[in-house]
C-alpha cells in the first residue's frame, strides 16, 4: 500500500475536553475511507486540523509529497461576491489566473502578452476547464454559472464549494458531509463517481448506503480510541457487534476472577510471600481491567404523542407559485392517522415549501388547508433553528417544559430527559456555543419532542445527527403514535421510517408512491427500460427483423456504418486539435489568427467528448 496520508499521535482538546489523543493512522492510496464517531467527539476538528485549517495540541499529519488534496468543510468559505464560475475558479489560483490573462490578453490585442497567455493555457491544459466545471455543477444541479453566490441558499453554496473540489481530480479528497443538501439523484451520481474514478477518500458522512457503497474501509473513534474496519458500512456494524461482544465478555471474566483474587488479596499478610508477588501485580491489572466499561449510551427517545383524533389534515385544490415558477399546481391530499410518508424530488420543487404551507408558516395562493382540533406539530425544520447560543443546556430545555410525559405515561424532569439525549449534568451547565454542530442539531430534537407533537415533520433530520442517534431515531418513529412526514435525501432513514411517498417532479406536478424508497427507484428504473422499449418498438424500421439466435444484441447495419463515421470523424476532430494546438504555440500567428484558433479550440472539445462517449456505446456492442 502506498501512503498517502498519514497521521501520527494526534491530540486534540478544548480546554478540560480531550476530543481525541495519541491518534494514528494511515490512508494509502485509493483506499476509501469513511470515519464514523457520536457527536461531539471531533470529527470536523479533525478534518480542519488534517487540511491545515485547524492546528493539533500535539502530533503531526504528513501527505505524500507533491500530492494535491481536495477538501470539503461542513461549512464552506465562498466569495460571496464573486458569481458561481469565478468560485470554482478560485479552487485552481493557476488555472483560475490563467484564465484571466488569456481573457485580458484578447481584449488588449497584445501579441506577445496572448502568446504567453496560450502558452500557460496549452500547459495547465485549461481549455476544457469551463466546460469540464459546468459539466459537474450541473449534475450537482447548478446551471445558472454567472449567479452572484451571495443570492444563493446554504445547500447551493456546499454544492458549488463541492464541484470546486472535484473538478480539480485531486489525489485525495477529504470530505466534511459530501451528501447535505444532495438531492437523491445527485447522491446517486456522487456516488457512481466516486467510485468510478480512482480517488484516495478520508470523509465524514452520516449517510449510512453512501458509506456502505462507496467506502472500502471504515474507521470508527470510540473512547478516544481507534479502531479500524477493512469493509464497508455493512462489515462495520457486524464487527463492531463482535468488539463490543468481545470486549464485554472480557470484562465480565475478568469481574468473575476479581471475586476469587479479592478473597485472596484479603488474607493476612503472612499468607503473601515472596512468591506471590506476581499474583500481587496481576490482580491490580485485572481490578483495573474489571473497572472497564463498554460504552452503551444511547439516545434515548421514550417521550409519548399528545392524543390524535379522527380528523387529522386535509389539503383541498392547493395552489402556490413564486413568480413563475409553479410549486403546486390543484393538489389535494387527506393524511391519515398514524400514516408515514416520505417526501422526494429533485431541489428546487417545493418540499420545504409544502411543509411551510401546511404548517402556516406561509399562505397559498388558493386552496384550503383543514387542520385536525388535536394536531400538535412538531417540525424539524432545515435552517431556522432557533436556540440561543448564550444560554445553558437546561434552561434551553426547561424553556420548553420543566416535566416531559413518556409514552408509558410517567413523568420525568427536563434534566433527566437531556440525559437520555446524551447530555450528562456536566454539559447540561455548558453553554450551548460551547456544543458540536451535531450536539446543538440533537438538542434542537430534544426541544421539538419534549412538546409531544402528534404530527412530527421532519426536514432533512439526518444532515447533523450521528449514526447511533439517528438509528435510535429510526427505531422511535417506526413506534410513533402519530403521523410522521419526512424530507430527507437518506435513503437508509426513509426506508426504515416510511411506507409511503409524495414525489415532487417539478412543475407543480406531485405523485404518490405506495413503498419505500428503494422499491420507488426499482419501479422508477422499470418504467425508463419500458419506456425505451416502446421507443424503439415504435422506431421506424430499415430492414426486417432476424431471429433472435444469440443472447447478446449485435450492431445493426446502420450503427455499424454510424460507428466507421464516428471513428473517421473523433480521428478528424482530434489531429485538427492537434494541429492547431501546434499552430497555437509556434509564435507566427497574429492576433487574430489566435483568437480564432483558440475559439475552434473549446468548439472542438465538447465535440470530441460527445462522439467519444457515443463510440464507446457503441463499440461495446461489437
Amino acid at each position: 500500500m502506498v501512503p498517502y496520508l498519514q497521521v501520527e499521535n494526534l491530540t486534540k482538546s478544548f480546554g478540560d475536553l480531550v476530543l481525541f489523543e495519541d491518534l494514528s493512522f494511515t490512508v494509502g492510496k485509493e483506499q476509501r475511507v469513511g470515519l464514523i464517531a457520536r457527536n461531539g467527539t471531533g470529527k470536523t476538528t479533525l478534518m480542519r486540523i488534517i487540511s491545515g485549517q485547524d492546528s493539533p495540541d500535539s502530533g503531526n499529519i504528513i501527505f505524500t509529497k507533491d500530492l494535491r488534496y481536495g477538501f470539503l468543510e461542513q461549512e464552506p468559505q465562498l466569495d460571496v461576491n464573486a458569481t458561481v464560475l469565478q468560485n470554482v475558479f478560485a479552487s485552481n489560483p493557476k488555472i483560475a489566473e490563467a484564465i484571466a490573462k488569456y481573457e485580458a490578453a484578447l481584449t488588449a490585442s497584445a501579441d506577445s502578452e496572448l502568446q504567453k497567455a496560450v502558452e500557460d493555457m496549452d500547459r495547465l491544459e485549461a481549455w476544457d476547464y469551463e466546460v469540464k466545471a459546468q459539466q459537474v455543477l450541473s449534475k450537482l444541479g447548478i446551471t445558472d454559472f454567472t449567479t452572484r453566490v451571495s443570492t444563493l441558499s446554504g445547500g447551493q453554496r456546499k454544492r458549488i464549494a463541492l464541484a470546486s473540489v472535484l473538478i480539480n481530480e485531486p489525489d485525495i479528497l477529504v470530505l466534511d458531509e459530501p451528501t447535505n443538501h444532495l438531492d437523491l439523484e445527485m447522491v446517486e451520481w456522487l456516488e457512481e463517481y466516486l467510485t468510478k474514478g480512482k480517488f484516495t477518500i478520508l470523509m465524514v458522512t452520516h449517510d449510512r448506503f453512501f458509506l456502505d457503497r462507496v467506502c472500502t474501509d471504515i474507521i470508527e473513534i470510540d473512547q478516544k480510541q481507534l479502531y479500524w474496519y477493512r469493509g464497508n458500512y455493512a462489515y462495520f456494524t457486524e464487527k463492531r457487534q463482535d468488539r463490543l461482544d468481545a470486549k464485554q465478555s472480557e470484562v465480565n471474566r475478568a469481574i468473575n476472577l476479581l471475586r476469587t483474587e479479592t478473597e485472596w488479596m484479603r488474607r493476612t499478610p503472612q499468607a503473601r510471600t515472596t512468591k506471590s508477588k506476581y499474583r500481587i501485580e496481576t490482580f491490580y491489572e485485572l481490578r483495573e481491567k474489571a473497572q472497564q466499561r463498554v460504552d452503551k449510551r444511547s439516545v434515548g427517545i421514550h417521550v409519548g404523542a399528545a392524543r390524535l383524533g379522527k380528523k387529522v389534515l386535509e389539503v383541498k385544490h392547493l395552489k402556490k407559485a413564486f413568480a413563475d415558477k409553479r410549486i403546486l399546481n390543484d393538489f389535494t391530499y387527506t393524511f391519515n392517522r398514524f400514516e408515514r410518508l416520505g417526501i422526494i424530488g429533485p431541489n428546487g420543487t417545493g418540499k420545504s415549501t409544502f411543509l411551510n404551507l401546511i404548517t402556516g408558516k406561509i399562505q397559498p395562493d388558493s386552496g384550503v388547508i383543514e387542520v385536525g382540533e388535536t394536531i400538535v406539530y412538531g417540525y424539524y425544520r432545515q435552517e431556522g433553528m432557533q436556540i440561543r447560543e448564550d444560554m445553558k443546556v437546561i434552561d434551553v430545555a426547561r424553556e420548553v417544559a420543566e416535566v416531559v410525559t413518556l409514552g408509558n405515561g410517567s413523568t420525568i424532569t427536563a434534566s433527566q430527559f437531556l440525559n437520555q439525549f446524551l447530555f450528562p449534568p456536566e454539559t447540561q451547565q455548558s453553554y450551548v456555543y460551547k456544543l458540536s454542530g451535531g450536539e446543538k442539531r440533537r438538542l434542537y430534537l430534544l426541544t421539538i419532542l419534549m412538546r409531544s407533537p402528534n404530527f412530527l415533520i421532519l426536514d432533512e433530520p439526518t444532515n447533523d445527527l450521528d449514526i447511533l442517534t439517528l438509528n435510535v431515531l429510526e427505531d422511535y418513529l417506526q413506534s410513533f403514535d402519530g403521523v410522521v412526514l419526512v424530507v430527507s435525501h437518506d435513503r437508509f432513514f426513509m426506508d426504515k421510517v416510511v411506507d409511503g411517498l409524495l414525489v415532487f417532479e417539478g412543475d407543480g406536478e406531485i405523485s404518490g408512491f405506495p413503498g419505500s424508497y428503494t422499491e420507488y427507484r426499482e419501479w422508477a428504473k422499470e418504467q425508463e427500460r419500458e419506456e425505451a422499449k416502446q421507443i424503439e418498438a415504435a422506431a421506424p424500421k430499415t430492414e426486417k427483423k432476424k431471429p433472435e439466435r444469440v443472447k447478446e444484441r449485435k450492431l445493426s447495419f446502420n450503427e455499424r456504418r454510424e460507428l466507421d463515421t464516428l471513428t473517421a470523424e473523433i480521428d478528424a476532430l482530434e489531429t485538427e486539435k492537434a494541429q492547431l494546438e501546434e499552430q497555437l504555440g509556434s509564435g507566427n500567428l497574429s492576433v487574430t489568427d489566435i483568437t480564432a484558433k483558440s475559439q475552434r479550440i473549446a468548439q472542438i472539445m465538447p465535440l470530441l467528448e460527445a462522439k467519444g462517449e457515443r463510440w464507446f456505446e457503441l463499440s461495446e456492442l461489437e
